[in-house]
């Protein structure tokens, strides 16, 4: 009996822990379909303009407002969106699942801190928090995540927001 029982809780463990990974890795995500507007860029003004773009690939869940990450290729050049939109200077991409193969967030990190990427700001506070980034390489590849921002670091650690952040929304 007490075989049966130590393989009745590997196999649970087992269970668990494949359902856990499938949750966290594929089950969350879906892939989002192009909209027309999908990558825009505030200028330096404050002002958001759409990005042309073409091959766009994204993803997205539900379950946490930093899952968000796409893939695109434009005819802006670097020297075009440094001249006009806002730099995002504290950039950190984040992982994306292995799936979504078009973005590796280590390339783009490396690239960023080379400087052979540039980083802007897409949208602050798409969720409270949460701004959403665009880099783009000099070869026309962009690459879009969320990340959390200076005002979401201090109150997701749940002190009050900071001066200068709007107020967090009530629960």
């Amino acid at each position: 009996m007490g075989k049966f029982l130590a393989a009745l809780i590997v196999v649970c463990a087992l269970a668990a822990g494949g359902g856990i990974y499938y949750l966290q890795v594929y089950g969350y995500y879906e892939r989002i379909e192009a909209q027309g507007d999908d990558v825009v860029l505030t200028r330096a003004d404050g002002v958001t303009e759409p990005l042309p773009i073409s091959d766009f690939e994204a993803i997205d869940a539900d379950s946490s407002p930093i899952r968000y990450r796409a893939c695109f290729t434009t005819p802006l050049t670097l020297d075009e969106a440094t001249a006009t939109y806002a730099d995002y200077p504290r950039a950190e991409p984040l992982n994306a699942p292995g799936w979504f193969e078009c973005f590796d967030a280590e390339e783009i990190g490396e690239a960023l801190e080379d400087d052979d990427a540039r980083a802007f700001l897409s949208v602050e506070n798409i969720h409270y928090g949460i701004d959403r980034i665009v880099a783009i390489f000099p070869d026309g590849r962009g690459y879009v995540w969320h990340q959390i921002n200076a005002c979401g670091e201090v109150v997701f650690d749940g002190q009050p927001a900071p001066e200068g952040c709007p107020p967090p929304p009530s629960e």
